[in-house]
């Protein structure tokens, strides 16, 4: 399939289409009223989306969830933000998290189903005030006593670390290894929503953007926590780079991920701009009549569909179950820089009015720089572009 239309089922169109219309009913007014004052999206709008299934599309049917792709996830995810990218975000902590609930049986399938339906989300712990780009670099240590595990070390850019059900922790838990990578694991830290885990302290970071939620710097101070693996986890940290290996392959997901979060705020933006650019008059009519205007939405829209097309590429590779972290990389990298830029130009036709908390293109702005860092920055997506291409 290599068109729009071959990629685009009925199916898909509706989801699209509910997706759109709850964004512009219920996410876009909380954006508007709640980003310029850096507040939180309330517990509601996670109800009505859990309602919504969007926290279980990756989730086996079987697990409660609706058992759908990366395509059908991304979809949603790109029109939620058009209105709040926050809200794109925040359905990941749902979906292949699920991976990483802890236990056996009937109590670990109710909190699948729970994870579904929204009422039990995670929050990712890997980078930390001397590991981001350099993944291998993780010291925070988890160590083996009995049955627990203890961990000690600090983390940052934990997103949701505080509203979560548990944290799940990038762990150095094996220092034998011949390669910086060897014995990574992921490890499950359940804990009261609405407090850190007994033992953490942390702080929010001050971030210019991506409101909606706390950001974390967090402290582990030998924080004990069960040893009770999931069934797709379990013997995780056995293989000598097993866990690194599996954390990079889950970032292609996330890239295809951050693709639509990346696209859906430079369609937020360009849908502000032409409906202000058809309003705005000046010499004697609107600026949209005017070719200058008129050629940067031209332009912003072409790139915005290439992005879109690119992606719609890489999420159907992925649900074919074939590797494209090249391809991920591609997506990731294009559609963050277009956003950056495309946000920046519809800022741009709006002139003064751009510039203000009055209209929401400064906050898709904002958070469209964002997409040029996390799930790994540009340069590191060029660098696994030319890795693959030309050799390390």
């Amino acid at each position: 399939m290599s068109s729009t239309q071959g990629y685009m089922t009925e199916e898909r169109k509706l989801i699209q289409a509910t997706a759109r219309e709850f964004t512009t009913r219920e996410v876009l007014p909380l954006a508007n009223a709640l980003d310029p004052e850096k507040g939180e999206m309330p517990r509601e709008l996670i109800n009505k989306m859990g309602e919504l299934g969007y926290f279980g599309i990756l989730i086996p049917q079987e697990h409660g969830g609706l058992g759908l792709g990366v395509f059908e996830y991304c979809l949603v995810a790109e029109e939620l933000a058009r209105g709040w990218m926050s809200v794109a975000s925040i359905i990941a902590r749902g979906n292949s998290f699920y991976r990483s609930v802890p236990g056996f049986g009937p109590e670990r399938k109710e909190k699948v189903a729970r994870m579904a339906a929204g009422d039990y989300l995670g929050a990712f712990a890997m980078s930390e005030p001397g590991a981001g780009s350099d993944m291998a670099a993780v010291s925070c240590r988890a160590v083996r006593e009995g049955d627990d595990w203890v961990i000690t070390g600090s983390k940052y850019w934990c997103t949701f670390a505080d509203r979560a059900d548990f944290i799940s922790v990038v762990c150095r838990v094996d220092s034998d290894g011949e390669s910086r990578q060897a014995g990574m694991q992921s490890i499950t830290v359940e804990k009261p929503r609405g407090q850190l885990p007994e033992g953490v302290q942390g702080s929010p970071i001050p971030k210019i953007g991506y409101h909606g939620w706390k950001t974390w710097e967090l402290h582990f101070d030998n924080v004990r926590v069960p040893a009770i693996d999931s069934p797709l986890e379990a013997g995780g940290a056995k293989g000598m780079e097993g866990g690194f290996v599996g954390i990079q392959q889950g970032l292609e997901v996330a890239r295809a991920h951050t693709a639509a979060r990346s696209i859906g705020a430079a369609q937020g933006a360009m849908n502000v701009a032409i409906d202000y650019a058809n309003e705005r008059e000046q010499f004697g009519q609107p600026i949209g009549k005017f070719q200058a205007i008129r050629f940067k939405v031209a332009t912003a829209a072409t790139e915005i569909e290439a992005a879109r097309q690119l992606m719609y590429y890489v999420c159907n590779e992925i649900d074919s179950g074939r590797r494209c972290d090249k391809e991920a990389a591609m997506a990731k990298y294009f559609a963050a820089e277009m956003s950056e830029r495309v946000t920046s130009d519809c800022l741009q036709i709006m002139g003064g009015a751009g510039y203000t908390t009055h209209y929401p293109v400064e906050r898709y702005w904002r958070d469209a720089r964002l997409t040029k860092i996390f799930e790994g920055t540009s340069e590191i997506m060029q660098r696994i572009i030319s890795d693959r291409l030309m050799g390390k």
